[in-house]
């Protein structure tokens, strides 16, 4: 039996009665059912890595708005399957003075969280073309959103695009793209779980062979305004977030509340969609929709069959938030720098201890400390040490059911990891390395 800082015994107990064939290899969702098992029998807490939820408090000024909406009684009304008035127009706002593009406000919707805009923007461009409704993951990325295409029958492919950087990445778009069995493509940026933050020219690449294809941009835009080497939270004022909407009138963005604004457990998020896509027509879409048009067929058809509109108050939460972020009185980035602090100082802990940074590079710029960053040992793989880490009371998940071809590599989440856990998280490295010289 080894000396690790948690009881080896449960450790090897718990995972073998998971009946989870590879641990190492284990979905985030049953990771963490096991890691809280381990936690209950042995008293240990764990440094949790393995999930990228938030670990601040939530925006007051949202959850204010939604104890006034309650008063109100909006809880007792349906909503608007296609969002209340005051947050379409605060999306709109928020996509011209943050991303520097223009939307109409019909073509800003809310969902219920980012998944469920990537789940029907999936299902919806799928049947936009008969004969062509496979997707393009530039990986690595959300293991979910690729779990979404298996549930839906749709079929994709991926590749990891860390060496396919810079005058490299056009080919390989290329490569898939000219096939004609693409609708869509998609990418997080930042990414998770990389971290990894495209270039202007690179967006621009995207978008043109997109546009070329006649191919959807689907960003995911989960961590907007987190690539902190630039400050990106004022509104109105250069330099503005990223994207390849700034070069491609095809695309959808998915803007997630839940890590900017701290607003995960009320699942709300924004879809926006390009007024050319909002209002592309197809007659293929009368095999399943009552309407040839795509934004009709998306909020009328998906939309109101799935969730039949986005929870009531949530929706005046966020319309808050962002309307104080809008007016600049509200500066999110100040509170979610946090992330970035923690990461440097975590980071710094497990290479003094024989650990190495995985993807390091932003082409030739050190990676931005952020929500996520990517770790390895020599001589295991990533599976293996996301298996051995749990015997050092270390929790994170392999990179390799992220799409990722670095299967040395393991993604850490900073958000949970409490700044009183660093002496622990330092003694448990040390020990790690003393028994894997």
């Amino acid at each position: 039996m080894k000396n690790t800082p948690i009881n080896f015994e449960v450790v090897s107990r718990k995972i073998k009665e998971s009946g989870i064939e590879n641990i190492g290899r284990a979905s985030i969702r049953e990771l963490l059912k096991v890691v809280n098992q381990i936690e209950t029998e042995t008293g240990e807490k764990y440094i949790r890595m393995e999930m990228g939820v938030p670990g601040l408090p939530p925006s007051a000024i949202g959850v204010n708005a939604e104890i006034e909406a309650h008063k109100n009684g909006v809880a007792a009304i349906y909503p608007n399957i296609e969002g209340i008035p005051e947050l379409k127009t605060e999306i709109s706002r928020f996509c011209k003075l943050f991303l520097n593009i223009d939307i109409p406000v019909h073509c800003c919707i809310p969902t219920v969280g980012s998944m469920m805009g990537g789940f029907a923007a999936f299902m919806t461009l799928g049947r936009l073309y008969k004969g062509r409704d496979a997707t393009l993951f530039i990986d690595p990325g959300f293991p979910v959103q690729k779990q979404q295409h298996k549930v839906l029958g749709q079929p994709f492919e991926n590749f990891d695009v860390y060496n396919y950087r810079g005058d490299k990445l056009r080919d390989k778009l290329e490569s898939y793209l000219s096939t004609g069995r693409f609708v869509s493509l998609l990418y997080s940026n930042p990414n998770n779980p990389s971290w990894i933050c495209f270039t202007e020219e690179e967006l621009k690449v995207i978008a043109e062979v997109a546009s070329k294809y006649n191919v959807t941009v689907i960003e995911d835009l989960a961590y907007f305004g987190m690539d902190f080497r630039k400050d990106y939270s004022h509104p109105g004022i250069p330099p503005f977030q990223p994207s390849a909407a700034h070069y491609t009138d095809n695309y959808i963005l998915l803007i997630s509340s839940s890590k900017a604004f701290s607003y995960a457990g009320q699942r709300i998020g924004m879809m926006v969609v390009s007024e050319k896509l909002f209002n592309t027509v197809s007659p293929d879409l009368k095999r399943f929709y009552s309407s040839d048009r795509f934004g009709h067929a998306l909020i009328f058809g998906t939309l109101y069959a799935i969730s039949s509109g986005t929870s009531h108050t949530p929706q005046f939460g966020l319309a808050a938030i962002l309307k104080a972020v809008n007016d600049g009185v509200y500066n999110y980035r100040e509170e979610v720098m946090d992330y970035a602090e923690k990461a440097a100082i975590m980071k710094k802990m497990f290479t003094d201890n024989g650990f190495y940074i995985v993807y390091d590079k932003d082409l030739d710029e050190p990676i931005a400390d952020g929500f996520y960053f990517t770790f390895a040992y020599p001589g295991f793989t990533g599976d293996q040490l996301v298996e051995e880490l749990l015997y050092y009371g270390i929790s994170a998940i392999s990179l390799s059911i992220t799409g990722s071809e670095r299967n040395d590599g393991v993604r850490a989440c900073v958000s949970l990891v409490n700044r009183s856990q660093f002496p622990d998280l330092k003694s448990r490295l040390e020990q790690f390395r003393k028994n894997h010289p």
